[in-house]
């Protein structure tokens, strides 16, 4: 049994008032922090909105000792683009929270020295990571590109298995940031 066929026959306007206010809610949460995101990864890919371009993105990766440099400004671009385009859209939620988690993990390791709430530290990236977990525990919502497709997953077990995800790929980001 789905959410809608169970509100569709509650007799209470109240529940269905909070069913649609909560699909609301995390339309608005979805679209501003997915198209925020997005456009980090613009910054770093193409230069856009003040960002630094590719090549000197590239060369901050490398001063800040993820060799080679190329590979990993790369895959931070693509990584805040792509998952910040899946969470704005609410397609392959699951898939674009562990993204966008998994590089949250990275930001908060490569910002920790900063300490927190100092404008040089981690906040951000904590901030990043909180809210994608919670995307994908939740899930995208009724106003969704998943809504009502086959290949739509949230709950529990998506929310864990994002989550699990994010951590391992982010491990080994690190990992081979600190080895190659």
């Amino acid at each position: 049994m789905t959410i809608d066929s169970t509100l569709a026959r509650t007799d209470s306007p109240t529940i269905r008032d909070q069913a649609m206010a909560t699909d609301i809610g995390l339309l608005f949460f979805r679209l501003v922090f997915g198209l925020l995101f997005a456009a980090h990864g613009t910054q770093k890919l193409f230069g856009w909105f003040g960002g630094p371009g590719l090549e000197a993105n590239n060369a901050g990766f490398e001063q800040m000792g993820y060799n080679p440099g190329s590979f990993f400004g790369t895959l931070a671009g693509l990584s805040e683009l792509t998952g910040g385009l899946l969470l704005a859209l609410g397609a392959l939620s699951p898939l674009g929270a562990a993204i966008v988690l998994g590089t949250a993990i990275v930001i908060v390791h490569t910002t920790f020295s900063g300490g927190l709430l100092t404008g040089q530290g981690y906040e951000m990236g904590l901030l990043f990571g909180t809210v994608a977990a919670a995307l994908a525990f939740t899930g995208p919502g009724r106003f969704s590109v998943d809504h009502h497709r086959p290949w739509a997953r949230s709950g529990l077990v998506w929310g864990v298995t994002a989550v699990v995800a994010a951590v391992v790929t982010a491990v080994i980001t690190l990992i081979l940031g600190s080895v190659l």
